[in-house]
């Protein structure tokens, strides 16, 4: 007879990364990795990349998608800050004021919840003024306002525009359906209390996928392509996906939070991951490696965690595919 222990060893996802102290390793990450080719054909898979997982942010494309699909024309940075997790940093929270304003909209009208900046540095920077917790600083305030806006704009409910059956969120549902290519397997709450629509890692690196592909003009390619032009309204100063997005011409990148990763090259070209225990500090060593493997060249270092010990440098997270 199997053993609880051994059947879950036998089913355990491969090591993607692991943390190596003072030359001695000592934590692995699990996970699943899928690499698409320029046609959309699987070129590489590690682990299970066809069982549904909650993408987290990285879905933030599509629902902003949605919004477009709703009628609201967002374009340039308010577009991309409607598909971001900023960093709360201070050009963020202006732009967001200044969209609530523009659509008639209060920061008491946000559902998402009060936070402080997701950046560390412009964390301590906002404490040290003497600010507190806001729904504006909360890296998904963009997005909010976006959805508050779409809803106000076609008359429909704002005080449950985040109940998966409002209209706007069965516009997103099915933006999600059609640019993964699957139905959505399970409808969960997301941090900021948006709906979460789970998809496989295939299905998620082909959404992002049809959204570098998708006809100019088109919700998809609006979306890609003010992420692509703003990219420090997608993430921030000294975020990832900024900073790839400014590195690459042409690529896609959001991340999600426990640890979820997907990119797109402009010729259709993708990548989708997600690391099993959520452990953030993998991402970057992942993505890093993930980006190697489909021959994009980023800039030295990049992705590189180092571990350390009394302030210095001991050790590294490193991909091991």
């Amino acid at each position: 007879m199997t053993t609880e222990g051994s059947e879950s060893s036998a089913t355990a996802p491969p090591v993607l990364a692991e943390v190596v102290r003072s030359g001695f390793v000592e934590s692995r990450h699990r996970g699943s990795l899928v690499i698409l080719a320029a046609d959309g054909s699987v070129e590489r898979a590690l682990g299970d990349v066809s069982t549904p997982v909650f993408p987290r942010s990285s879905n933030k494309p599509m629902q902003a998608a949605g919004v477009l699909r709703a009628g609201l024309d967002l374009t340039g940075e308010r577009l991309a800050i409607a598909a971001a997790s900023h960093s709360g940093e201070l050009f963020h929270r202006d732009l967001v004021r200044r969209l609530l304003a523009e659509h008639g909209l209060e920061a008491g009208q946000l559902q998402c919840p009060p936070d402080l900046p997701l950046d560390p540095v412009e964390q301590e920077t906002y404490l040290a003024s003497g600010a507190v917790r806001d729904r504006i600083a909360m890296n998904c305030s963009g997005k909010h306002t976006a959805m508050l806006a779409a809803s106000a704009l076609r008359g429909w409910p704002l005080d449950s525009y985040l109940d998966p059956d409002h209209p706007l969120q069965q516009l997103i549902h099915r933006a999600v359906e059609e640019a993964s290519g699957e139905r959505v397997a399970a409808v969960g709450t997301d941090g900021c209390g948006a709906p979460l629509l789970a998809i496989t890692l295939t299905g998620l690196a082909r959404a992002f996928r049809s959204f570098v592909l998708s006809d100019p003009g088109s919700p998809e390619r609006r979306v890609a392509d003010a992420m692509r032009t703003h990219p420090e309204y997608v993430a921030g100063t000294r975020r990832p996906d900024t900073l790839l997005m400014r590195a690459v011409p042409g690529l896609l990148s959001k991340m999600g939070a426990e640890a979820a990763q997907a990119v797109a090259l402009p010729d259709g070209r993708a990548l989708a991951f997600k690391v099993e225990d959520g452990a953030g500090r993998a991402l970057g060593p992942v993505l890093g490696r993930g980006l190697e493997l489909m021959g994009v060249t980023v800039g030295e270092g990049f992705g590189r965690v180092a571990v350390l010990g009394g302030g210095r440098e001991v050790g590294e997270i490193r991909a091991v595919f």
